[in-house]
């Protein structure tokens, strides 16, 4: 291949895959070339990404090393989406009865959940994945987009056992709102022992979902390494997990009243602390 074509190639695979660690020898044998050849086309790419502010190429020393994408994140950008999320989500026909949000039309709008998967698979860069987990179903759609994002297989915590799911592991939990007793359902097939999981939900009040996820990767030996929700509510202030990013926060919802109480969430930090990568 000539050399426009080997950085044409180059920068598509990167920039479908922030964050993922690629080595030099991966892209020698798929283009043909010498990896002296693919460390200069690298070191080119490197330098149009800071010229035009389109993010940075790290080197990752090491046996297990190589090259990892971190994308410019225009923080604005974001702020300005989530404050037009805030405007829909304000809207007083959108409360339904038992003081709830109708979200459903956001959720299952791709141009939306991509956004708001940017958010969160942005907020977890830094983070060494092997899976997004999630737990039917309004959860799906935003797990699944974060996971292309981040290129990771996505499991899907059922709430009723499948027989096309095959032999699975199944735990109670106690759901933190309601504090009534569920089930969990997951195939064995799923997840590998010893992984490092993502769990992303739409929704999160007390947390007790969210814990239930985390027991249930234990029974498979592996460790949760970060915790994403679309919307978290602000109250109960003690949740039944900690460390998780949020997009948006809930306050209050009062149906007598039409009034809907939603703000930014947490993510911003996040977001600061990948900024702050990038300018190492």
């Amino acid at each position: 291949m000539k050399r426009a074509e080997r950085i044409a190639a180059i920068t598509k695979i990167l920039c479908e895959s922030p964050g993922k660690i690629h080595t030099i020898n991966e892209f020698s044998e798929m283009l043909d070339s010498a990896r002296s050849s693919i460390s200069e086309d690298i070191d080119r790419i490197q330098d149009a990404f800071e010229k035009l502010h389109m993010g940075k190429i790290k080197t990752i020393p090491g046996a297990a090393g190589g090259i990892q994408y971190i994308p410019y994140i225009d923080i604005k950008y974001y702020e300005g989406f989530v404050e037009q999320l805030c405007k829909i989500f304000s809207q007083k026909e959108r409360i339904i009865s038992g003081n709830f949000i109708y979200t459903t039309d956001v959720i299952y709008n791709p141009q939306l959940v991509d956004k708001v998967a940017q958010i969160l698979a942005y907020s977890f860069l830094n983070v060494q994945a092997d899976y997004v987990v999630t737990i039917e179903t309004k959860g799906i759609p935003i797990a699944f987009a974060v996971a292309r994002l981040l290129k990771l297989p996505l499991a899907v915590i059922r709430q009723e056992n499948k027989v096309t799911e095959g032999p699975v592991v199944s735990i109670n939990y106690v759901s933190g709102s309601t504090r009534n007793i569920r089930t969990m359902y997951l195939s064995k097939r799923s997840i590998k022992a010893n992984s490092n999981v993502i769990i992303i939900d739409d929704f999160m009040k007390a947390g007790g979902t969210a814990k239930g996820i985390v027991d249930m990767m234990k029974e498979f030996d592996s460790r949760v390494v970060g915790i994403g929700v679309f919307i978290a509510t602000k109250y109960p202030t003690e949740k039944l997990v900690s460390d998780y990013v949020s997009v948006l926060q809930l306050n209050a919802v009062d149906e007598r009243k039409g009034i809907i109480d939603i703000q930014s969430g947490d993510w911003v930090k996040n977001f600061k602390k990948i900024e702050d990568f990038q300018l190492k």
